[in-house]
């Protein structure tokens, strides 16, 4: 199949899964692997392979950076020991587990431990799809805990993978100097893109070259690990939580507004794109493999689900038991949650695109020419784990939730509210002196002053909850007047288009003008 073939096909099936998902409120992940397995009965689809080092290199980046930009340092920092364990000491742990299970059931260990290596991580962008009905402080940890593990998941897949094709061998020495030449030298190489791409950004006034820097960023950050063979992972998430904390500082709200456009499109894009792909991959899969296979392959699936659940809850608990028994700090105490806000965070280990992209990148040949071992038998079984995680506990985590009666979370609402009260104060309190330096009309300063002392009379009251407060009323009548004249604007706008009286031009900016106060008045913007 020719390229635009593919990109055409692969577009409809990730607008048509997702537009079914939302209407019939089924996952929209689950839908995208139907649709792929059902385009894999297309014979020109099905042979149309990307080349495995693709996968990792084009689809990851920016799955990885974006996810990493909009997670929260703040929360990471709170629980880090935490974060570390689980996306470490848990990773090894759980991809030994499913390699021992995966043994057992006939595979060599090198495959066997390429399995464990693919469904060990959690995925930052399914966890932040399916768990939004979690507080934030549980999102924020799975997120992270998503995004570190990965690197854990990688390394031990490249050493699987070369083992199996015999560039590589095992001892502790060299597997303890893998994960520190990963882990440091992907954080250094992290570290280094983001004080270049600060540097470059601070610079650079079109807002076209700034964003083409950042999406140049998470590329280059994982080139620059690979090159020094550190952990491409930890470099583009080292670039991303420090750009996070940079960026607010430096990039204009022009340059802000082109990449808030860009970032979710391309990522919903990447993340589709690899749902649809496995999908495919799968029907190859089933029909590589002979009856007796598929039936093995499925009874791996249940074992290898088995084997993760046992390990994720087993780990859980005990770390908690370990870390309450050693740590009696009074701030440890006040951190730790209950045993149900554990089970709620157990059932969350979603898989899903890092997993996808991990087992689509298995080579298919060895160094001597044969094909890869197994190499059907683990995308089957890959994509059969991604499944059932997201269907079963995609399911029961609704449940889970309401049975945990975790405490509602506030904290984002109260955290904007103080936030924009205390700009407006402040900006209300630096208005004499910023109007007397720019020269301001007192009749302008007087009008701005009424403006602002409305907006923080608002504020105040929806910071104090008062639903029905004269203030807050009147600025919602005003906002929603202000809708209606924008629409009314628009509308006159394109009518003087058709009239030829304006040219398209001319439309086109105006048309900018008007979203972008709509939007603004709509806070419809959003990050996650």
């Amino acid at each position: 199949m020719h390229g635009l073939e593919l990109v055409v096909v692969l577009g409809v099936a990730v607008v048509v899964a997702n537009a079914a998902g939302q209407r019939f409120r089924v996952a929209p992940p689950i839908l995208l692997l139907v649709a792929g397995a059902a385009l894999g009965f297309i014979p020109a689809v099905r042979q149309a392979q990307f080349p495995p080092e693709v996968v990792l290199l084009l689809f990851l980046p920016v799955l990885l950076h974006w996810e990493s930009i909009t997670t929260s340092l703040r929360e990471i920092r709170t629980n880090l020991r935490g974060i570390v364990l689980l996306s470490t000491v848990l990773v090894i742990l759980t991809a030994w587990a499913v390699a021992a299970a995966g043994h057992a059931l006939g595979l060599p260990w090198g495959p066997a431990w390429v399995l464990g290596a693919a469904v060990a991580p959690t995925d930052a962008t399914v966890v932040g799809v399916l768990a939004r009905a979690l507080p934030r402080r549980h999102v924020t940890l799975l997120r992270a805990e998503s995004l570190v593990n990965d690197g854990t998941a990688l390394v031990i897949y490249g050493l699987a993978v070369g083992i199996t094709v015999g560039e590589e061998h095992l001892s502790i020495p060299h597997v303890g100097g893998l994960f520190l030449l990963a882990y440091g030298g992907g954080a250094a190489a992290g570290a280094a893109v983001a004080w270049a791409n600060t540097i470059v950004r601070r610079r650079l006034d079109d807002p076209l070259l700034g964003n083409l820097v950042m999406i140049l960023a998470p590329f280059t950050a994982y080139l620059l690990a690979e090159l020094i063979e550190a952990s491409g992972v930890i470099a583009v998430v080292t670039t991303g939580l420090i750009m996070s904390q940079v960026a607010p500082r430096i990039i204009r709200a022009e340059h802000r507004t082109q990449a808030m456009a860009f970032w979710p499109l391309a990522t919903f894009i990447i993340n589709g794109t690899l749902f649809v792909l496995v999908g495919v991959e799968l029907q190859y899969a089933v029909r590589d493999l002979g009856r007796a296979d598929v039936k093995g392959a499925l009874i791996a699936v249940g074992v290898v689900c088995g084997v993760l659940v046992a390990v994720r809850f087993a780990f859980v608990f005990a770390s908690a038991y370990l870390v309450g028994v050693l740590d009696r700090r009074p701030q440890q105490r006040l951190a730790r949650v209950g045993h149900r806000a554990r089970v709620i965070s157990c059932l969350a280990g979603f898989r899903g695109a890092v997993s996808l992209a991990v087992v689509l990148s298995v080579p298919q040949t060895l160094d001597s020419g044969e094909p890869f071992p197994d190499r059907s038998f683990i995308i089957f079984v890959t994509s059969g784990v991604i499944l059932v995680t997201l269907v079963v506990q995609g399911l029961l985590l609704p449940a889970a939730v309401r049975w945990a009666k975790l405490p509602p979370d506030t904290s984002v609402e109260e955290e904007r509210n103080l936030a924009e009260t205390t700009a407006i104060e402040k900006a209300l309190e630096a208005m004499p002196e910023l109007a007397s330096d720019l020269g301001t009309g007192p009749r302008t300063v007087e009008w701005l002053r009424q403006e602002y002392r409305g907006r923080l009379a608002s504020a105040q009251a929806r910071s104090a909850g008062a639903g029905e407060d004269q203030a807050l009323l009147m600025h919602q009548d005003y906002i929603a007047l202000r809708l209606a004249l924008i629409a009314h604007r628009r509308a006159t706008v394109v009518r003087l288009r058709d009239q030829r009286h304006i040219d398209d031009t001319v439309l086109r900016g105006l048309q900018a003008d008007l979203d972008n106060e709509e939007v603004g008045l709509s806070g419809n913007t959003t990050v996650e």
